[in-house]
Parts: structure tokens; C-alpha cells; sequence
């Protein structure tokens, strides 16, 4: 969406200089934004791992627009960068959720991502990932671009905002006392008898009355997230899909990949999905 304009980005495989004259604006930033976090809805700003990747990044960009930060502890560009993200997520008081990931830590993230430098910042929306930018950019032209984020989001009925108490996404369900069984729960039976006929446009609006009510139904979450994915493969041949998709000159790509990823996130093999993307 936004073309490389940024001031300064490190490659992947290396350890970038620190630029010690920046050390003091950047502790400043990062002042700024604890601030800001601290009184900022709680979830705005997320750290995500693999296993938590379905959860906080997927399921959520089909309600609020998710903005990765791809980082590392190294990366001098990444300390000017982040701090200024935190912030402006905060500002922005859960229009959207700021999902930060350590490419040392999580290196099939990256490569499902295709980081070749950093820092590197994506959205996903609807479960699609915008490429943003790369580099450390100044404050006032990453609030635009998040503002265009916003507007692009807009069109794609992506409008939800985070309350304050959807916080954190955990890598394993909470407990019991959280959970809502959707095959007893009166809310998701018109959802259901909706996918059964396969009026994908119905079964979004049924997910999205429950989410409207209840943003933090976690089930109508993951309910919006598989429709998304029913509605991208309708009418496709995954045999034929795969077939091609594993061909040596189609590993690059990136249509066939994301539709055969498609497939593989739908069957629950998210794995697979990553490694394809």
C-alpha cells in the first residue's frame, strides 16, 4: 500500500549499527509511549508469538485492523521505530491493535512474511496481510498512513474497535467459565443454519450482531475468521490449487500460495499456511 520511503531499515541477517546521537530522542519516545500504553485500553498493543498468531492477529483483523512491528532486540532503527508505534496505538484507543514480533524469536513469522529487513510493519485485515513500510519513519507520516489504513479497512467493513476489556489474547483458552459453547448458545444458530446453506454473507452478519453485542465472544471471532476463509475458497479447485502451488516456479507465487494457504488454514493447518506464505 505504501511504497519504501523510510529513513533508515537494517537487513534481516544482520546486527545494524546503534546510532548513539538517536539514544536520547528514543529514550524520550519510549517514555512517551509507556505513558501513553499506560493509559491506553488494555490489548492495544500485544506481543505475538506463532502459537498465538490465529488468536490475536487473525481472528481479530476481521473486527479491528491488526499492525504488525517486526523487530529485534538488535536493530537500531527498531528502538526509534517502536516506541513511536506504542504511542500513536495507544492514541488511537483501540481503532487499532499494535501485535509486536521478535524475528529472532519467531523466525516462521518472519518468513511467512517475507522479512528481508527490519523494522517492517504490516497490517492484516479480514486476515490478508497490506504491506506498510520499512524503516523508521518520522511520527506525523506514520499517523497518515495509519489513518489510510483506517479508510481501506473501512471499505472492507472492518470498523470494530478494542474495549477495554477484551485485553490480552492468551495462547490457550481461559477456562470454562469463559468459554461459550456455540452448538447450545440460541446466538450462533442462525450463524449456523446460515454455513449450512452456504450464505456466507449471512453467516457474517449473524457472527458480526453476536460481535456487535459482545466484541470479546471469542467463538463468533473465530466464526467471522472461517466464513472469511469459506467465502475465498468457494468455487475453487484445491486439487487443482495444490497442484500448481507445488510446482518449483510457483513457490513465488503469491496468489497461488495465499489461495492454496487458504486452504490449509481452513483445515486447521496453520503450520503449512506459514510455510506456503
Amino acid at each position: 500500500m505504501v511504497e519504501d520511503r523510510g529513513v533508515t531499515s537494517t537487513p534481516f541477517s544482520g546486527r545494524g549499527a546503534i546510532d548513539l546521537g538517536a539514544l536520547a530522542s528514543a529514550r524520550q519516545n519510549q517514555q512517551q509511549a509507556a505513558a501513553a500504553v499506560a493509559n491506553a485500553p488494555a490489548g492495544v498493543v500485544i506481543d505475538v508469538t506463532e502459537a498465538s498468531f490465529q488468536a490475536a492477529v487473525i481472528e481479530r483483523s476481521m473486527t479491528v485492523p491488526v499492525v504488525l512491528d517486526l523487530w529485534a532486540e538488535w536493530c537500531g532503527p527498531c528502538k526509534q521505530l517502536s516506541p513511536i508505534l506504542e504511542k500513536l496505538a495507544a492514541e488511537y484507543a483501540g481503532r487499532w491493535i499494535l501485535a509486536k514480533v521478535d524475528v529472532d524469536a519467531e523466525k516462521r513469522v518472519a518468513a511467512a512474511f517475507q522479512v528481508q529487513s527490519i523494522p517492517s510493519v504490516f497490517a492484516v485485515i479480514m486476515g490478508q496481510p497490506v504491506p506498510l513500510f520499512q524503516g523508521a519513519y518520522p511520527e506525523a507520516q506514520i499517523r497518515a498512513i495509519l489513518d489510510e489504513l483506517l479508510k481501506v479497512a473501512a471499505e472492507q467493513g472492518v470498523t470494530g474497535t478494542l474495549t477495554d476489556d477484551q485485553g490480552q489474547v492468551p495462547d490457550e483458552p481461559a477456562g470454562a467459565e469463559a468459554d461459550t459453547e456455540p452448538a447450545t448458545d440460541p446466538r450462533f444458530d442462525a450463524a449456523f443454519n446460515a454455513i449450512e446453506a452456504g450464505d456466507w454473507d449471512g453467516a457474517a452478519a449473524a457472527y458480526q450482531l453476536i460481535l456487535d453485542a459482545d466484541p470479546s465472544e471469542r467463538d463468533a471471532i473465530a466464526g467471522l475468521a472461517t466464513v472469511g476463509l469459506y467465502r475465498r475458497t468457494e468455487g475453487e479447485d484445491e486439487g487443482a490449487l495444490r497442484s500448481i502451488a507445488d510446482q518449483p516456479d510457483a513457490a513465488a507465487d503469491v496468489v497461488v500460495q495465499c489461495a492454496t494457504a487458504d486452504f490449509d488454514a481452513l483445515a486447521g493447518r496453520w503450520s503449512l499456511a506459514f510455510d506456503r506464505l
